[in-house]
């Protein structure tokens, strides 16, 4: 039994050293005058190909007067630009710069709250209303997303994180050129045309999935809680007073910024040729100038000194949510990290869901990952369910008595294995598809600044030791270096 054991785990090595090796040999990279970088893998599977760009600017980036304007510009680019989405600019843009006037004096009204003259406000508004009715006659809904669709695109999206922005599109291959002048044109041209109204659009997102639902709202607070000084504390949404002074002028002014070649981080993965695909690229992209680049933050968020508790009271189940401070990606202790997420939270044979769902039943799930961010330090966050009568109390004991065990007992080696395999498997697992690969390309090389973390990861997780564990386990996972986030049920509410 050993020696099969063994083979096993001899032949799970040499498939990773291959899979590693195969990649390190397949990604083709290509970095601009603009700076631009070019990350390609040719797979002749099928005629397909994703493309993603990733721009390294996210919501931790932003100012205090800027918060939520990286979101909401993910929202803006999709408007299009001056010969996209728009049935005559030049008749267009003249309403556009006349709403943008209005909407200044507007929001300057609005921010002095109960001092700001009310009929000033209405007459504003009524201005703002006619002006964007008038400006609506030009606008063609969608065209980005119609030009994809009938030319076979799917998966045409975007999201917004603390650490950047991604845009993304899987189409066939043959149209790849297609989604090189949509995206240079977007890059250059773009115009942020029904602004206000798309503003009204994010702040009823909020309003509907934070502000209304206990869960989201929990987290936002936790994490608000956590981050005392770095803008990891502030929601990528924005608070709600943060959206509403947003205008146009300063979006467009942040775009052009740091929307940039120089900021840019794009894959291309699937059915291509890599020397015509930088010639084309480069024909699209290579004219566009560079932008500014982001500045660092600087504020290093202050060691904490006590546990922090954080109750959410409302009509809702019972949620409990743990969190640590820790390193960054990429720093030594954070590969621990990654094995202890695996040995607690991942999966049926984790020890959190052994413990706490099987064999207590005190919970109906337990959840671990990193959030909420990865440039920057952040935080080891574990959530769960209570299982009804039990309660936050009990699960919260029971999670606890499972980190102090990482204290003081060995991981087996056996544990380890297991670990590395499952592992392997998943990173295999998310490189399977071209998006699935591109995805990993743009934010590994965005967050790591090299994309060959993912093929030296697994070589640095095997040199995590049980001792390593106990260590890391005993000096963060202490209560001075814990805050926690509960919801409880208001009084009288079954």
């Amino acid at each position: 039994m050993r020696r099969i054991l063994l083979i096993v785990t001899l032949l799970a090595a040499c498939a990773t050293h291959i899979q590693a090796a195969t990649l390190e040999e397949k990604v083709v990279e290509h970095t601009m005058k603009n700076g631009m970088k070019l990350l390609m893998v040719e797979r002749h599977t099928s005629p397909t190909v994703s493309a993603w760009i990733r721009f390294r600017v996210g919501s931790v980036d932003e100012r205090s007067d800027e918060r939520g304007i990286a979101h909401l510009l993910e929202h803006m680019l999709f408007k299009g630009t001056t010969t996209l989405g728009t049935k005559d600019f030049s008749a267009e843009k003249p309403i556009l710069d006349k709403i943008e006037g209005i909407a200044q004096v507007l929001t300057a009204e609005k921010a002095k709250r109960e001092k700001g003259d009310a009929g000033k406000i209405a007459g504003l508004e009524k201005q703002l209303a006619a002006l964007e009715a008038d400006a609506s006659k030009y606008v063609i809904k969608d065209e980005f997303f119609e030009l994809y669709s009938k030319n076979g695109g799917t998966s045409y999206n975007a999201f917004t994180s603390r650490d950047g922005t991604t845009y993304l599109i899987s189409l066939p291959s043959n149209k790849l050129e297609l989604w090189a002048s949509i995206e240079s044109d977007r890059l250059q041209n773009a115009v942020l045309r029904e602004f206000y109204t798309e503003r009204s659009v994010v702040m009823e997102e909020r309003r509907r999935s934070y502000d209304a639902d206990p869960e989201s709202k929990l987290w936002e607070t936790f994490v608000a809680a956590s981050f005392l000084a770095h803008s990891y504390g502030q929601p990528t949404i924005g608070w709600t007073t943060d959206i509403e002074n947003l205008t146009r002028s300063k979006a467009e002014q942040f775009f052009h910024s740091y929307y940039a070649p120089n900021n840019a981080i794009v894959a291309i993965v699937g059915d291509i040729d890599t020397k015509a695909t930088i010639a084309m690229v480069e024909r699209y992209f290579g004219s566009i100038k560079p932008g500014k680049e982001p500045p660092p933050v600087t504020t290093i968020e202050p060691k904490q000194a006590g546990e922090r508790r954080i109750e959410l009271v409302a009509e809702a189940e019972p949620t409990l949510i743990i969190g640590f401070h820790k390193p960054a990606i990429n720093t030594p202790d954070d590969y621990v990290f990654d094995v202890i997420n695996m040995i607690l939270g991942s999966g049926r044979t984790s020890r959190f869901y052994k413990k706490i769902v099987i064999e207590s039943q005190i919970a109906t799930e337990v959840g671990t990952f990193d959030a909420p961010g990865s440039r920057y330090p952040n935080l080891f966050v574990i959530s769960a369910n209570p299982r009804a009568p039990h309660t936050i109390r009990e699960v919260e004991d029971a999670v606890q008595g499972e980190l102090d065990l990482l204290k003081t007992t060995p991981v087996a080696e056996r544990d380890l294995q297991r670990i590395l395999n499952k592992i392997e498997y998943e990173e295999a697992r998310q490189m399977g598809t071209n998006g699935g690969l591109a995805r990993n390309l743009t934010e590994y090389e965005a967050a790591t600044g090299s994309w060959r973390y993912m093929t030296e990861h697994r070589g640095k997780i095997a040199r995590v030791t049980p001792a390593d564990i106990m260590r890391v386990a005993a000096t963060y996972f202490t209560r001075e270096n814990r805050t926690v986030g509960f919801i409880t049920k208001k009084e009288g509410v079954k």
